[in-house]
């Protein structure tokens, strides 16, 4: 009889670099890869730890003398839309949902294209060409999803969400739409609509990547009802966003990265029999 002994995932960090939202801050990111028979688990156990995905690695911000951003998610049990979300929803009931496996199309490329010289120009994702858009659609080795919302009289695609599959709930990891629609809230429609996908599912989160308190860029997720905040090791609901900014950005408030990989909890792994 042999025993295979599982490999633990190992964690890196990277070179510090400009943050892309507080100016005069630096960033720097915990991450590990994604891969093998357990990516699934993994995703799973991490994602509900604060983690991200990006392709085939999981990532969390570890900065050095800043804890500003907050991974954020949505209790679909406490969420109560506001009356500008429902005229969002209202405003955009007319688009179709198709929800595809996570193949990346000419259609897809070309909103992305025109998404990011509207609105971030002059951000880390500027010069991705449609290799690297391609790749990060498709290089997913877990449950992920393209949801593509059209209009169904010109077929003209509007909006679309590389959207993950977990056990507790679906993760937007990347959205995207018309910028020659701002009047429709695009961005805040997407967020409703898979709230309803993970309400009919009987998942009860939606997870939106990262909140950062005085950031402008992040300012739209605090305006959804029930939102908590991976805060010192667990969630705690949002109630007033102002209580997060000072407490987030205090030299003190970042562990050593010794203490965030100990402190992290990997999922279970049997041995394999042979």
């Amino acid at each position: 009889m042999r025993h295979t002994l599982p490999i633990a995932p190992q964690f890196y960090v990277t070179a510090p670099q400009p943050c892309p939202y507080l100016e005069g801050r630096m960033e720097r990111k915990l991450f590990t890869a994604l891969q093998g028979e357990g990516a699934d688990q993994l995703n799973n156990s991490l994602s509900q730890q604060g983690f991200r995905r990006s392709q085939n690695v999981l990532y969390r911000p570890s900065c050095t003398d800043c804890a500003a951003c907050l991974s954020a998610r949505i209790d679909v049990s406490a969420f109560r839309p506001t009356k500008s979300q429902k005229r969002a929803a209202k405003r955009n009931s007319y688009l179709e949902r198709r929800a595809t496996s996570p193949w990346a199309t000419d259609d897809q490329y070309e909103l992305f294209r025109r998404y990011l010289d509207a609105r971030h120009a002059d951000g880390g994702m500027a010069d991705m060409d449609v290799f690297e858009f391609a790749a990060m659609i498709e290089e997913t080795p877990i449950r992920s999803r393209v949801v593509e919302y059209a209009d169904p009289e010109t077929g003209n695609l509007i909006a679309v969400s590389l959207t993950d599959v977990l056990d507790d709930g679906l993760s937007m990891v990347y959205s995207f739409y018309d910028p020659q629609q701002p009047q429709s809230s695009l961005g805040t429609y997407m967020i409703l609509d898979h709230i309803d996908i993970a309400r009919e599912a009987g998942l009860p989160y939606i997870y939106l990547g990262y909140w950062v308190p005085g950031s402008p860029k992040m300012g739209y997720k605090a305006k959804f009802s029930g939102l908590e905040a991976y805060v010192q090791g667990e969630w705690q609901s949002i109630k007033d966003p102002d209580e997060f900014a000072e407490t987030a950005q205090h030299p003190l408030s970042s562990p050593p990265i010794a203490e965030q990989v100990a402190n992290i909890q990997l999922p279970d792994r049997h041995p394999t029999k042979g």
